[in-house]
């Protein structure tokens, strides 16, 4: 499912160009000119993230967390602020705000808090994996590495994930990709390449959401 991101922006150039960047990574964006529209806009449409200026005029976007928390409560929201302070970050944090990023930033810096909270929110909803079922495919290292290097490189022939695996015995490689098949984290292709299944990226982006979490 393609994740839909709303930005929210009273400058115009600034917000085609986030627009126009968000929709080359694959996203599905809308933009909203202030934060009324965005209400408005909310009411119709749901979404995964929001990039949320924080000067606007009219209501802005200090003001405007509150509102969107109240009709999207489980949306992420970034904010975007050119005033950097502890006291903003935590005042906006406090509203309910998700992350902030301080202006200017540069694209990259953008997309890893997109990506991070995009990910958060996937691991948060429960995206469609059963827990069960993420523990048994997430309970044995191999098999974590298995989804984290599928998920890397998108599909793979059993000799190739062998040797990418760095495993001399191949008999446990293949038990664990039984073991994935049958949790519904992989497919076998008629081409004889193993791929993660929908399920799979999901697990996949949980671990790596997990892993992420315990790094120092």
């Amino acid at each position: 499912m393609m994740e839909n991101i709303l930005v929210i922006d009273d400058e115009e150039e600034l917000r085609t160009t986030l627009v126009e960047v968000l929709v080359r990574e694959g996203l599905a964006v809308q933009e909203a000119a202030n934060a009324d529209q965005a209400l408005t806009m909310l009411k119709s449409a749901p979404f995964h993230l929001i990039l949320l200026d924080m000067v606007m005029p009219g209501t802005d976007g200090m003001s405007a967390i509150p509102l969107i928390r109240k009709q999207a409560p489980r949306t992420r929201i970034i904010v975007m602020t050119a005033f950097a302070s502890v006291q903003n970050a935590v005042h906006a944090l406090q509203q309910g705000a998700d992350d902030y990023i301080v202006k200017p930033f540069k694209i990259e810096a953008l997309m890893l808090a997109v990506r991070r909270n995009l990910q958060k929110a996937r691991f948060l909803d429960g995206e469609a994996v059963e827990l069960d079922g993420v523990f048994h495919g997430l309970a044995n290292a191999m098999r974590r590495q298995i989804l984290l290097v599928l998920d890397r490189q998108g599909q793979s022939r059993f000799m190739d994930l062998v040797r990418l695996l760095e495993v001399e015995d191949h008999t446990k490689v293949n038990f664990h990709l039984k073991v994935l098949r049958e949790a519904g984290f992989i497919e076998h292709g008629k081409d004889k390449t193993y791929a993660l299944t929908a399920a799979g990226h999901r697990a996949a982006s949980c671990l790596s959401f997990i892993s992420g979490s315990l790094t120092p």
